[in-house]
């Protein structure tokens, strides 16, 4: 018989959590709010949830309306998983929560999947830091592109190649993550082979300054 793992609560948050509160749950919707993916794609930035186990929750996300499978057209005919309208509803709420759990200390040092990278950069994007910069960058991460708008104070980023950008940024996760997060100089990235940059390397310089990241509680504080 099937576990009744609901709180039976109508506060709002007790029936949100009946709906996204399991284990990974959100990490998939994280995965997720770029755009579509396989479930290759989804396992190869969850790899610490077991394919059966993330077999499970895409089922009951499935079920509770938060996650819908399709097929792709032609020529690719892949099924990939992708949220639906409510689904990507909860962006606000994981961005939120995303800074929220940012001030809590570094309790793992496992890499990032390139959408959690993204994601964090969403985050603790600064309006004030970016000023009246008016860009658009390509960041390759690997295997995926995203495109990168930076207007008006605000950050846009998709997972598409843009037509046009102003630079061009390939790395890998953990290097990019090393420039925003790690004050690692750029220079120092480009001498060790570990970048590569195309276009204006003054926007680069600069866009990697865009991401303060907040003070850290300290643990047992509460403060």
């Amino acid at each position: 018989m099937p576990v009744d793992r609901s709180y039976h609560d109508p506060c709002g948050i007790a029936r949100a959590l009946d709906v996204v509160g399991e284990r990974w749950a959100l990490l998939v919707v994280r995965e997720l709010l770029l755009g579509p993916k396989r479930f290759s794609d989804l396992h190869r930035g969850l790899p610490g949830a077991s394919q059966n186990v993330l077999s499970h929750r895409l089922r009951e996300l499935t079920a509770k309306g938060v996650v819908r499978r399709r097929r792709l057209g032609p020529p690719a005919g892949a099924w990939v998983y992708e949220l639906t309208e409510w689904g990507r509803d909860l962006e606000p709420v994981l961005l939120g929560l995303a800074f929220w759990g940012s001030r809590a200390p570094l309790g793992s040092d496992a890499e990032l999947s390139a959408d959690a990278l993204v994601i964090a950069m969403m985050t603790l994007f600064d309006a004030r830091v970016a000023g009246d910069l008016d860009a658009v960058l390509a960041v390759r991460l690997d295997d995926d592109v995203f495109e990168v708008r930076i207007a008006g104070g605000r950050l846009e980023i998709s997972r598409r190649a843009p037509e046009r950008p102003g630079a061009v940024i390939e790395s890998g996760v953990g290097v990019l993550r090393s420039l925003v997060f790690k004050g690692r100089p750029l220079a120092a990235a480009l001498e060790a082979g570990d970048v590569r940059l195309d276009g204006d390397r003054r926007l680069v310089e600069r866009f990697v300054t865009l991401f303060p990241r907040p003070a850290t509680v300290p643990s047992g504080t509460g403060a």
